[in-house]
């Protein structure tokens, strides 16, 4: 082999190693700014999109409907507390900050935040559906996937109650 192809496959290989390290280098940043969606039922069973626990500081969405009642708002501080649940369970949110006009109790959110002890979603933003027959598709995907039917149908989960 003469000098001038041995060069040229030297450099052939490291474009191909540098090209390597510089998608592997940007494969592993992008990975811990992805958002994996959860319901409520989900986190609580321990079955999510990777069949893990989603474990505290791991950046995640929330989607279910907002319990009636649960929405507690601080007097002197932008803060709301509030759930969301499924037909299995009910997760804590909190949030600081002005939430969408559409949020109610009853309606269909998704919270995206940060996963605290104890199974509190420390949400940095709140989506509310926009019309009464519109659930976001990760929350009717979730909701066909627990086989509990239309948002409609959806009640107030009570210990000891069967549910939908």
């Amino acid at each position: 082999m003469n000098p001038r192809r041995k060069n040229r496959l030297y450099l052939a290989l490291f474009v191909l190693v540098g090209l390597g390290l510089a998608i592997s280098l940007v494969l592993y940043a992008l990975r811990s700014n992805i958002d994996l969606f959860y319901t409520p039922s989900e986190i609580l069973q321990g079955k999510g999109p990777d069949h893990e626990l989603p474990t505290v500081g791991q950046r995640l969405r929330i989607g279910g409907m907002v319990m009636p009642g649960s929405v507690k708002r601080d007097d002197k501080t932008l803060e709301v507390h509030f759930k969301i649940y499924d037909a299995r369970g009910a997760i804590a949110v909190t949030y600081f900050g002005i939430l969408p006009d559409l949020f109610r109790e009853g309606q269909g959110v998704v919270a995206q935040g940060v996963m605290q002890e104890n199974n509190v979603v420390m949400a940095k933003q709140v989506l509310a559906k926009h019309d009464e027959k519109y659930v976001p598709p990760e929350v009717a995907d979730a909701m066909k996937e627990n086989h509990t039917g239309p948002a409609s149908a959806y009640v107030s989960p009570v210990k000891g109650s069967s549910q939908p």
